[in-house]
C-alpha cells in the first residue's frame, strides 16, 4: 500500500506530499499521522503541498480535518508551498480550511509553528504561575 511518509524533526511532524493524492491515500495519510501525533507527542505539524497541482474538494476537507484532529490531540498544523493555483481552486470550492495556518515555505512554516507553540506553552505556564 502507498503511504506518504512522516518525518520527525524535534516536536514536529514534516509531511511533504510528492505525489498525485487520491482518496485512498488522503485518508491513510489522515490515520498515520493521528496516531504518529499521539505516539510522538508531536506539538507541530507541517505540510507541505508544493508539488500538488490541484486540490479538489475531498483533499481540501481532509486537510482540514488532520488539521483539526491535530489540534484536538495538542498539535498546531501549518500548510505550506501552495500554489496560486491551489488557493483559487479552494476558495472557488469555498474551502476556507478553518484551523489551518498558512506559509509560503518550509522555512517560514517552521518558524511559525515554533512561534505558535512558544506562545502556547507560554500561556499555559502564565495560567499555572497565577495559582
Amino acid at each position: 500500500m502507498e503511504r506518504i511518509p512522516i518525518l520527525k524533526m524535534g516536536d514536529f511532524l514534516l509531511v511533504t506530499i510528492q505525489v498525485d493524492m487520491h482518496d485512498r491515500l488522503v485518508t491513510t495519510l489522515q490515520d498515520d499521522l493521528t496516531l504518529m501525533i499521539s505516539r510522538s507527542g508531536a506539538t507541530g505539524v507541517l505540510i507541505d503541498i508544493s508539488s500538488l497541482d490541484m486540490v479538489d474538494s475531498f483533499i481540501g476537507r481532509m486537510i482540514g480535518n488532520i488539521a483539526g484532529m491535530s489540534r484536538v490531540l495538542d498539535a498546531e498544523t501549518v500548510v505550506v508551498g501552495m500554489r496560486p493555483a491551489v488557493a483559487i481552486t479552494l476558495v472557488e470550492l469555498g474551502l476556507s480550511l478553518p484551523g489551518v495556518r498558512t506559509a509560503l515555505d518550509v522555512e517560514k512554516g517552521m518558524a511559525l509553528l515554533r512561534s505558535a507553540t512558544r506562545r502556547r506553552s507560554g500561556e499555559a505556564d502564565d495560567g499555572r504561575d497565577e495559582g
